[in-house]
């Protein structure tokens, strides 16, 4: 008698868009299935996102996945037992709109073919045509498993990727077979691969051809075993972050720079053919005197229209660890890595949230890019916090279901595993009231965390949770409206990229916001908001006004592992380009 699948039948009578599978129970009724996942899952042709983890009885997918779930966008497969083979089958069509693919820690040797690999006779239907199998693919995780090399279809089956992810295998070459002979991808291959992790191979040999890489911006090689690292690392013209540590490189000078992080340095040691601090000196010299003829340039064109433009940019400055006396530290144990690794941070000084509807609108300002940008906290997820009530260092970990407390904004303190159930039975209940087919927004972010066995909080100097990413953050640091200064933390499961992207939109915003309040004096009065009830009410809204281009400060925050060496340093000199055109930072 076949095992039943209650949850799959809730999908289907509730019309849902995601499922996540994962836990023992899950594990006992796939192995009674023979290994395989059950037929009535081609039966949810709704599902966007599918998750099915940490099953080491899942040994295949099945026929027919692909073609079945046409709408998937994010498909994780994280810790199972698919060989290529298994994943052959289910993957034997293509997937249009597919944007995230987890295939980490299934001990796969080797790609399915829907991927570009060897394993598996027959190509896709979409390939048979000359299109690719995944045309809308951004992220790829091949993390954790046993792969040796990687062929060139890879480059053909997904041509949008922008996240690679290849740490934990035994690749011995980089970027060797991944990359097709020239001409063979229309526009080149990976046009848009902008982070490329493969720490924690066997990698001797990274090759010159990593230049053609021209998107590249972050590299990860670390924990290898390079002797000597390409001059072409110089040519890839967008390259910011490099890791190279943990490698055994023959040139002492370049293993300081590398221990130390300084990827500039590196990059100019090589372009100057590692021959020392002369044309190390020159590349520098060389490259101010070109960014010098080009602001030239540029001021003898349309100056006044120059001004104009910039005068209207809203202002941001950058206050550089060095220059702070105190500047906030967050350490990273390592439990984060299985749950929820990535996480980017910093102080933003100098809000103004009393006038009028400030606050409202800074809630609501957060509440949509949540919806937008974070994808309904499925990408990510933001929490900001008062600065004044923080108590440093801070501490980003993870504490079991039952033994994590907090107090969630709004409540009293309460244990995670129980918040969660209360979440869910709310978000049902309002599901049910409002007669909605679909899962609420609530629902989304909650499956994040099935099936885990430890929850990811963020732990201040005295130990109290102040952050239950992506579920809430705590009473203890809410805003109100007489807060000015501002801890902005954001995370994800996803991307280091993503959380970066969403802090610069996240700071952004806030600059908005502000200069809006500046240029629309309100009174001070309260915005029937409960995070406004906070302090006495100025009747004089001019004692809250400030200078117009009076600029908001960015305080850096390191990000550091338990031996302190730096994961993230938020934000770097590459870091808020992506709103250059509205922001004008001031470094």
């Amino acid at each position: 008698m076949a095992a039943a699948w209650p949850e799959l039948e809730a999908v289907a009578r509730e019309r849902r868009r995601e499922l996540a599978l994962a836990g023992a129970a899950v594990a006992e009724r796939v192995a009674a299935g023979g290994g395989r996942l059950p037929a009535a899952l081609l039966a949810l042709p709704l599902l966007q996102s599918l998750e099915l983890s940490g099953c080491a009885a899942l040994r295949e997918l099945g026929p027919g996945l692909a073609a079945a779930l046409p709408a998937l966008h994010t498909l994780v497969l994280r810790g199972n037992a698919l060989g290529p083979a298994g994943l052959g089958a289910g993957l034997g069509g293509p997937l249009p709109a597919l944007r995230l693919l987890d295939l980490s820690g299934n001990g796969l040797e080797e790609l399915p073919a829907a991927l570009g690999g060897a394993a598996g006779a027959e190509p896709l239907a979409g390939a048979l045509e000359g299109a690719p199998a995944f045309p809308q693919l951004r992220s790829l995780n091949l993390s954790g498993n046993r792969l040796r090399e990687l062929g060139p279809g890879l480059a053909r089956a997904a041509p949008q990727l922008q996240a690679l992810l290849l740490s934990g295998n035994r690749l011995r070459v980089l970027p060797g077979g991944l990359l097709p002979s020239p001409g063979a991808v229309p526009g080149g291959p990976f046009p848009l691969l902008s982070r490329l992790e493969a720490a924690d191979n066997e990698v001797a040999e990274l090759g010159a051809d990593i230049a053609a890489l021209s998107a590249l911006k972050s590299l990860d090689v670390a924990n290898n075993q390079l002797k000597e690292l390409p001059a072409a690392l110089a040519d890839c013209p967008r390259l910011k972050e490099a890791n190279f540590r943990g490698n055994q490189l023959k040139d002492k000078r370049l293993e300081k720079m590398v221990n130390g992080c300084q990827t500039k340095a590196i990059l100019e040691y090589l372009r100057a053919g590692g021959r020392g601090k002369g044309k190390a000196e020159s590349a520098r010299e060389e490259a101010r005197k070109k960014k010098r003829e080009k602001q030239q340039k540029k001021d003898g064109g349309d100056g006044e229209q120059d001004e104009l433009e910039e005068s209207s940019k809203l202002l941001v400055k950058v206050l550089h660890i060095s220059e702070n006396p105190a500047p906030l530290v967050v350490k990273v144990s390592p439990g984060v890595k299985d749950v929820r690794p990535f996480i980017v941070c910093c102080v933003l000084k100098g809000v103004n949230l009393k006038p009028g509807n400030a606050l409202k609108r800074f809630l609501s300002a957060q509440t949509k890019l949540h919806e937008d940008i974070c994808e309904k906290r499925t990408a990510a997820t933001i929490a900001t916090h008062d600065l004044q009530l923080i108590k440093g260092p801070l501490t980003y970990e993870v504490q079991p279901p039952d033994e994590l407390k907090i107090m969630p904004l709004g409540r009293k303190e309460i244990k995670a595993k129980d918040l969660l159930r209360q979440l869910q039975l709310e978000a049902e209940e309002q599901r049910k009231q409002k007669k909605r087919q679909n899962v609420s927004g609530l629902h989304r972010y909650l499956q994040l965390l099935d099936g885990k066995d430890n929850y990811p909080c963020l732990v201040d100097a005295e130990g109290a949770v102040i952050s239950f990413p992506p579920i809430t953050n705590s009473e203890k640091t809410k805003i109100r409206k007489d807060t000015r200064d501002l801890f902005l933390e954001v995370t994800s499961g996803t991307s280091l990229q993503i959380c970066k992207d969403v802090m610069d939109t996240l700071i952004l915003k806030i600059a908005e916001l502000n200069r809006f309040t500046l240029e629309n004096k309100e009174d001070s009065g309260s915005d029937n908001e409960s995070d406004a009830l906070c302090g006495p009410v100025n009747l004089n809204p001019s004692q809250n006004t400030q200078p117009m281009n009076f600029p908001l400060v960015v305080e850096q925050v390191r990000v550091v592992d338990t031996d302190e060496n730096l994961k993230v340093l938020y934000p770097s000199k590459t870091d808020l380009a992506t709103v250059s055109s509205l922001l004008t930072v001031i470094r």
